[in-house]
């Protein structure tokens, strides 16, 4: 463990809370890591909620976050230039981020640069028919992530991923992912702390396989948390630099 403060990057959804629910210890363990001099920053592939309501909400158990939420939504607008015409098959987190990046956001059957998806309710056979001609017409198929399930307090249903391999299927293209654990994240994460290097950083998460990987890319230390979708005592790939009950727990260990 470094000496030195080091940013530690929280996944929200079954590390900070569940459903906006804090998980037990969760509130106090991110304040004494602040305490001790390290940031954190808060990593989501939630797409749906704006920068501001992810904000308010974390404000709302506690956790004062202005500046510190990454999520999916930001990394996939980099992914589109200023004044290119994008299809949104996702929520209003993915339209402000579109929109701050310059991009323009329509929704008609004319021609598109791409299209963006990400986890929404309202997700319906139609909006399918019209995402997937948009791209076999040539459009860049962009997705914010691909989990396949999201974690609520009553268990886990359908993602942004679920959707997302409705409109590839259909469109038979292969889509661009921009959350964890792919690069497009990883260059926000470098963006936001300033740093070339996150070697020392930890990665807090609950799936190994978009937390774990996302580790992976960073080149950095993964500690792997059980209060999320992966069940308890399931084999863990890539391994994780340290296992937890939860984040709490975790803590006691990175100021321990």
């Amino acid at each position: 463990m470094s000496a030195a403060p080091f940013p530690v990057l929280c996944d929200l959804d079954g590390v900070v809370w569940l459903s906006h629910q804090p998980i037990a210890g969760s509130v106090d363990a991110i304040a004494r890591l602040r305490a001790a001099g390290h940031r954190v920053l808060f990593v989501t592939n939630n797409s749906f909620s704006t920068l501001g309501d992810q904000e308010a909400a974390l404000a709302h158990i506690g956790i004062p976050a202005v500046g510190d939420v990454l999520s999916s939504s930001m990394a996939a607008a980099l992914l589109v230039q200023p004044r290119e015409r994008v299809m949104v098959c996702g929520g209003p987190g993915i339209v402000e981020a579109l929109t701050g990046r310059g991009a323009v956001v329509v929704d008609d059957d004319g021609a598109v640069d791409a299209v963006m998806v990400g986890f929404h309710r309202s997700f319906d056979y139609e909006e399918m028919r019209r995402a997937s001609s948009a791209v076999r017409a040539g459009a860049r198929l962009i997705a914010t992530n691909d989990d396949a399930t999201y974690p609520t307090p009553d268990g886990p249903i359908p993602g942004g991923g679920s959707i997302l391999a409705g409109i590839a299927t259909a469109s038979g293209v292969a889509p661009i992912v921009a959350g964890k654990p792919y690069a497009p994240m990883a260059q926000l994460a470098h963006v936001v702390t300033g740093l070339d290097d996150l070697s020392a950083a930890v990665m807090v998460g609950d799936r190994p396989d978009t937390d774990g990987r996302f580790a992976v890319t960073l080149g950095c230390r993964y500690a792997h948390v059980w209060s999320g979708v992966t069940p308890a005592g399931a084999a863990v790939s890539p391994t994780p630099w340290i296992e937890s009950a939860d984040l709490a727990t975790t803590v006691d260990h990175l100021l321990g």
